[in-house]
């Protein structure tokens, strides 16, 4: 199948298994998509720190964002998160929302940028995310598939392939200049502590982000025997202590990375794999060869994966040891796709207070 056609591939099985809708009808999917109930507004409590506009004159560094009536988003003490958006996890994105300002002492202050294929109804997903957050300061910005797409292996999941996955490698590029400094997230998360906690992760330095690091975890299960048998390739991981993180929680320095070209690095690994095959796991191998061993390390605690079950044999999966500021379902099950099915595991009970969705049969204006 064309890379290019994956990210509508993505959409329409989102449609058809999570909300089991007719296949005739684009109207059945768009009414779905608006009907999610209003989030409560959050108020910033009276210690934070007020913001300034900063003149933004030639900051944008691209004209691909669809915010005709947003505010400008070149705030001082702002904290600015990003994520990906789309059909197939808008129910999940809106429940990461939620969390996210439900446990901010300054929701007011949290700017979020989100991401979509430019394939995508973007102002539909926009239109959806304003019903239900009226007051979030948020940019919509579009991304071309077409720009990732003939980078793309085939990997052991099809769901990886989506183009939309590799997003993270070009937010430096997508998103304004002013924006410096972002906390990316995957949508299949909620939080259950201050975001600003992690946005204050010292970098250090040099490192160019912040992830728990899991230095227990096989490392070289993530590679190919190709790679290893390598030895110019496998001397990558030279003098560097490469432990495996987890993409789907990140703050980054968008600055250093511009200055470091890092996407173009990411690029050149992706464009050896389409030669040599030399790992299976989409768009987090890049992101090892790159920095693993080179990033500031984050607390355990924000980012509790694998939520999703065991990707092979579907089981359900336990906390790891220790506190949790983060829960991250990441891996095959959906906590909204297993509560549907009458199938939940039991932390997907832990999700379910953040899910705006409206109940069956209740598709009220």
């Amino acid at each position: 199948m064309p890379h290019q056609k994956l990210s509508s591939l993505c959409i329409f099985s989102f449609i058809l298994v999570s909300f089991s809708a007719p296949t005739h009808s684009t109207q059945i999917t768009i009414s779905i998509l608006h009907k999610f109930k209003e989030a409560p507004k959050f108020y910033n409590s009276a210690n934070c720190p007020s913001t300034t506009l900063i003149n933004n004159d030639n900051n944008n560094n691209n004209d691909n964002s669809n915010n005709d009536n947003e505010d400008n988003v070149c705030y001082e003490n702002d904290i600015h998160v990003a994520m990906t958006l789309d059909a197939m996890y808008i129910r999940g994105s809106m429940a990461a929302i939620l969390s996210v300002l439900q446990h901010s002492s300054c929701p007011q202050n949290i700017i979020f940028h989100f991401v979509t294929s430019i394939s995508a109804n973007a102002s539909l997903l926009r239109a959806t995310i304003a019903n239900s957050f009226p007051y979030l300061k948020f940019r919509v910005y579009h991304f071309d598939d077409n720009a990732v797409a003939r980078l793309i292996s085939t990997s052991i999941r099809s769901a990886l392939d989506c183009p939309l996955n590799y997003a993270r490698s070009y937010l430096s590029d997508i998103l304004p200049n002013c924006v410096n400094k972002i906390v990316y997230l995957d949508s299949d998360l909620i939080l259950v502590d201050d975001i600003a906690k992690l946005s204050e992760t010292p970098l250090g330095q040099d490192s160019v982000l912040a992830a728990p690091e899991y230095c227990d975890a096989n490392f070289t299960t993530y590679f190919t025997p190709t790679f290893w048998s390598n030895p110019s390739l496998s001397l990558t991981f030279a003098n560097r202590k490469a432990c495996y993180f987890n993409t789907g929680v990140m703050v980054i320095d968008l600055d250093r990375w511009r200055l470091g070209d890092y996407t173009t690095k990411i690029e050149e690994w992706m464009e050896l794999q389409k030669r040599m095959r030399i790992y299976e796991l989409g768009s987090l191998p890049p992101f090892l060869l790159v920095f693993a061993g080179n990033i500031a390390a984050v607390d355990h605690k924000w980012n509790q994966h694998g939520l999703g079950g065991d990707n092979f044999r579907g089981l359900c999966r336990d906390l790891h040891p220790g506190r949790v500021s983060l829960l991250h379902w990441s891996g095959k099950g959906k906590p909204w796709v297993r509560l549907d099915a009458n199938r939940p595991c039991p932390l997907d009970a832990l999700w379910a207070p953040y899910d705006l969705l409206k109940p069956p049969f209740s598709f009220d204006s």
